[in-house]
Order: C-alpha cells, then structure tokens, then sequence
C-alpha cells in the first residue's frame, strides 16, 4: 500500500498543476481520486446529514478548483484538500456561531481513533460509533473529529474554528466523556 500511495502523490502532483492551467479533465480525476474521502470527512463534521455533507463536498470542490493556484506541492494534494475542506465545513459553523462551550475541563482520556482501532472490525461497533458521534452538540463533534479521528492539534483546531484553545480541549473532554457513557 505504500507503494500505491507513492506512486500516486506523484500523479496527484501532476494531475494538479493541469489543472490549475485549466485542464478540466486533470480536475476530475483529481475529483475521482479524492471524492469519497472528503464525503466522509464530511459526513462526520455534517453529524451524518447527508444533505449537508453533499453540499459541503461540492463546496469544497469548487473552492479547490478556485484556488488550485494556491496549491505548491508542498504536501500531498490529498492533504492541502482535506484541510481546505474542514475550512470549508468549519467556515459555515463560524457564520452561525453555534459553538457550545463547556463549563468541564480535565485530563484526556481514550479517543475515537483508538476505540475505532480496537474495534476496526465490528460493524455493529463502529455504527454504535456513528450513532454515539451524531447525538454530540456541534461544536463538541467537530473538536473530537478533528483531534481524534482527524489528528489536529488544539492550537490547530483553535484556528480553525475560531474558539479558544481552552475551549478546544474542554469541548474534547466532553465529547470523550459522553461517547465512553453512551458506549458502554
């Protein structure tokens, strides 16, 4: 698999700088290659509406297409568009200010991307995990998407969201706690 992911950075690389000169074809196979990704991603940060997530992954795509000149090949183009993405996503939660803060602060405990390690192949785990993740307020489900599954850092997630670090890592203790109850 390492060598499938090296080989296509290369193509990725490639396939983006055709089309940011406006090769239209160039851009869906990009699309192609990325499509289902970003979809998931944003299911998760959409709370599983697929409604949202439709649009949020047409959204993200015609941003890219708008700043494919912006993309230098520095990272993996999967990468520039993952983040692009959650800007995107995390943009609209900006415009309606419906971030929840939580009065709770405290250590961290096990996070989703661990507990769907331990899990990685129980279905009925991972839809109880879906199910869990949908019933989190907003502002908590996109800080735990983003650290544990996503891999952001709080100053990172704070950026992004435009909340407080502090905020960031209370919201993640929160949504720990409340997925570890409704888990178990």
């Amino acid at each position: 698999m390492v060598e499938a992911t090296a080989a296509a950075e290369p193509e990725d690389l490639a396939l983006a700088r055709l089309a940011a000169a406006g090769d239209a074809r160039a851009f869906e196979r990009l699309y192609r290659m990325h499509v289902d990704r970003i979809y998931g991603l944003c299911c998760r940060l959409c709370n599983g509406d697929t409604a949202r997530a439709d649009q949020s992954v047409q959204d993200a795509f015609v941003r890219a297409w708008e700043r494919l000149g912006s993309f230098r090949g520095e990272s993996r183009f999967g990468t520039w568009l993952h983040r692009l993405t959650v800007n995107v996503v995390l943009g609209e939660h900006r415009l309606l200010k419906r971030w929840v803060a939580f009065e709770d602060n405290g250590g961290e405990g096990e996070g989703a991307a661990e507990y769907l390690e331990a899990h990685h192949d129980d279905t009925g785990t991972r839809m109880d995990l879906e199910r869990a993740l949908s019933r989190l307020p907003k502002g908590a489900r996109a800080v735990l998407v983003l650290h544990d599954i996503e891999g952001y850092q709080h100053d990172e997630i704070a950026e992004l969201t435009g909340i407080a670090v502090g905020t960031s890592k209370a919201q993640l203790h929160r949504a720990r706690r409340l997925m570890k109850e409704w888990l178990q």
